[in-house]
C-alpha cells in the first residue's frame, strides 16, 4: 500500500505539550503526503473520527496522545485494513515501546514520512464490552494512581515498588479464581494481571517475553508476594531483559479466555481506567488491528 492521505487524530489533553502541526507540514510535504488533522474533545472522539476516516478513504490513520487515544483509534480501526501510526504525545506511550516505535515525535513522524517501514498486525482483547490494547491490572498495579508519573513511564509496574515498599509489605493478598480457556486454576497474590502487552514502560521493559502483542493469546500473570526478595528479584529480571515469569513467586498462564475472580475484592483497571470491582472475564481479539513500525519490527 502507498500511502498518500494520512489523517492525524490529535488528543490536545495529552500529558505532553509538543509542536507536532510544523513537523507533520514538513515531513509530509517533502513526502507528497495529503495530510489532515481531526481534534479530540471527550472520551470516545478518538474512536468514532478513526471510523470516519476509515470510510472517507483515509490510507494511514495516526494517533497523537498517549496510550489512551492510541487504544481508541485502534479500536476504530479495528477489522478495518487502515494501518495505524503511532505519534506519541502523552505522558504514556507504553505502546510504542512494545513496538519499537521512537517515543521521539519527530522521528515517529520521519518514519511514516519515510514510507520505508513494516506493517504488523497485533492483538487486542475486550472485557464487559470495553477493548483493551495493554492489560487489565487487579491489586497494586490499580492502585499505581498515586505514583509519580515520570517515575511510573520509566519503570511501569515496578514504580509502585520503588515507591511504596513499606505499603506493599501491608497489602492483604486475594485468593484468585482464575479459569483459561475452561481450565481452572487458583493462587494467593497481592496483585494480577491479564495482559496483551508484556512491555511494562516507555522504556521497553518487558515482563515477560512469552507475552506477545501478536500471539492470538492474553496472558493472565500473578504474583504471589509483596516481600522485599521478590520485588528485587522480578526488578532484576525485568532490567536485565529476562523473563520474571520464572521466578518461584509469579505465576503465568496464557489462552484465548481468561476469568479472574478475587477474594476479597481488589481495584481493578483497564489500561489505567478504573472499573468496578467484580469477576472479570476477557478474551482475545486476535489480529485485528496494523500498525507501522519500524522495519524488522514486525
Amino acid at each position: 500500500m502507498e500511502l498518500k492521505r494520512l489523517m492525524v487524530i490529535i488528543n490536545p489533553a495529552a500529558g505532553v505539550d509538543r509542536p507536532i502541526l510544523g513537523l507533520l507540514n514538513h515531513a509530509m510535504s517533502q513526502a507528497g503526503v495529503e495530510w489532515d488533522v481531526r481534534l479530540t474533545h471527550k472520551g470516545g472522539d478518538a474512536k468514532r473520527l478513526a471510523r470516519e476516516a476509515v470510510e472517507a478513504g483515509w490510507d494511514v490513520v495516526a494517533a497523537h496522545g498517549g496510550d489512551g487515544t492510541v487504544m481508541e483509534v485502534a479500536d476504530g480501526l479495528r477489522d478495518s485494513g487502515v494501518p495505524l501510526a503511532i505519534f506519541p504525545g502523552g505522558t504514556g506511550n507504553i505502546m510504542a515501546g512494545e513496538l519499537g516505535v521512537s517515543i521521539d515525535l519527530n522521528e515517529a513522524i520521519e518514519l511514516v514520512a519515510s514510507k520505508d517501514y513494516d506493517v504488523r498486525t497485533i492483538d487486542m482483547a475486550t472485557t464487559e464490552g470495553q477493548t483493551f490494547l495493554l492489560r487489565i491490572g487487579i491489586g497494586f498495579e490499580a492502585q499505581m494512581t498515586n505514583v509519580d508519573q515520570e517515575l511510573k513511564n520509566r519503570y511501569g509496574l515496578l514504580a509502585y515498588a520503588f515507591n511504596t515498599l513499606s505499603e506493599l509489605r501491608n497489602l492483604t493478598p486475594s485468593h484468585y479464581k482464575i479459569v483459561v480457556d475452561g481450565r481452572a486454576y487458583e493462587a494467593e497474590g497481592i496483585s494480577c494481571m491479564i495482559a496483551n502487552s508484556g512491555n511494562v514502560s516507555t522504556g521497553g521493559l518487558r515482563l515477560s517475553q512469552k507475552i506477545d502483542v501478536s500471539d492470538g493469546l492474553i496472558d493472565v500473570v500473578v504474583f504471589s508476594n509483596a516481600n522485599l526478595a521478590t520485588l528485587v528479584n522480578i526488578t532484576r529480571a525485568v532490567l536485565a531483559g529476562e523473563d520474571s515469569t520464572t521466578q518461584t513467586d509469579v505465576f503465568h498462564w496464557q489462552g484465548k479466555t481468561i476469568s479472574v475472580e478475587a477474594e476479597p475484592a481488589q481495584l481493578i483497571t483497564v489500561d489505567g481506567e478504573k472499573i468496578d470491582p467484580g469477576v472479570v472475564e476477557a478474551r482475545v481479539l486476535p489480529q485485528v488491528v496494523k500498525v507501522i513500525v519500524p522495519k524488522g519490527m514486525a
